[in-house]
């Protein structure tokens, strides 16, 4: 099958002519039975053959508060966000999940567990995964995903095809522009927006251990550079784990990013789906706005 990516070149504008669009991600992601993350607060990771009870209620608290009180947080700044969602949440907590499509928010298909790769699954396997997840998504949300993003950003050589042949509007298992693109197979397209992470609590406060203010500032300057100092279309992602940034001391960075980007005129603040869509609509509309 042939393929081909198709890019946005530097008069590619978002909608009202906004060179600036900000993706809000919330990540809700949860483990298979009987895995545990593998890190966790202690930092210090258990002997072999031993549960980390530890690692594992940390994590779990993404479903208890975390994501109710991020979701509050959007709510109330009448932000929509796309909302990454294992499927073995929408079978230990479909409450939250049915939640997610009824305040509004994009449902982002994220893998049945994260431990469960595509990157390490055959062909087979991985559509498996797929339909697993997407079926019970489905049936809990009543929505289908159009989207999908594998655990730590992670697909495997052929995930993308397989997406684009399932019928999926977009994917986020890429970081190699700053702006989204298109792969085509064949009569088949997907796009592909990359998942940024300069503004992600993960890498910021469990990888590096800043503070949550760290964030705050790394987007204020980031945005002040998007604006002032480039001249080309840009989007970022602004990304917060239910688990990590949806408690107090993380969450209200995620809100203060929220009320700075609907401050401002010149940024489209929007969802992964509703980028995917104008994309695709401009990418036929305005052909002087793609690479040659």
């Amino acid at each position: 099958m042939t393929e081909k990516t198709i890019r946005l070149n530097a008069n590619f504008r978002w909608p009202q002519g906004k060179r600036v669009a900000v993706i809000f991600n919330i990540a809700y992601e949860a483990w298979s039975q009987g895995q545990a993350p593998g890190i966790g607060p202690m930092g210090n990771i258990l002997k072999p053959g031993f549960f980390d009870t530890n690692a594992h209620s940390w994590a779990s608290f993404g479903a208890v508060r975390g994501l109710h009180r991020l979701l509050g947080y959007a709510d109330q700044r009448r932000v929509k966000t796309s909302v990454m969602v294992n499927g073995v949440l929408a079978q230990t907590a479909p409450s939250t999940v049915r939640e997610i499509h009824q305040r509004g928010h994009e449902i982002v298909n994220h893998s049945w567990g994260m431990d469960v790769l595509p990157v390490y699954l055959n062909e087979a396997e991985e559509l498996d995964n797929f339909h697993r997840n997407h079926d019970l998504l489905t049936q809990v949300s009543g929505v289908s995903p159009k989207g999908w993003i594998s655990p730590r950003g992670t697909g495997s050589q052929i995930t993308t095809r397989l997406l684009a042949e399932q019928g999926y509007l977009h994917h986020g298992d890429c970081n190699d522009d700053d702006r989204p693109y298109i792969k085509q197979y064949g009569d088949r397209s997907i796009v592909c927006i990359p998942l940024t992470m300069d503004v992600n609590d993960l890498p910021t406060s469990i990888r590096y251990g800043h503070s949550a203010r760290h964030m705050l500032n790394v987007y204020e300057d980031t945005i002040e550079a998007m604006l002032h100092r480039e001249s080309g279309p840009l989007m970022l992602d602004v990304t917060a784990h239910t688990h990590v940034f949806g408690r107090p001391s993380g969450a209200w960075v995620f809100d203060e990013i929220m009320a700075l980007a609907t401050a401002k005129d010149e940024i489209w603040v929007t969802t992964r789906e509703e980028m995917a869509h104008y994309v695709l609509e401009q990418s036929k509309a305005q052909p002087n706005w793609l690479e040659q």
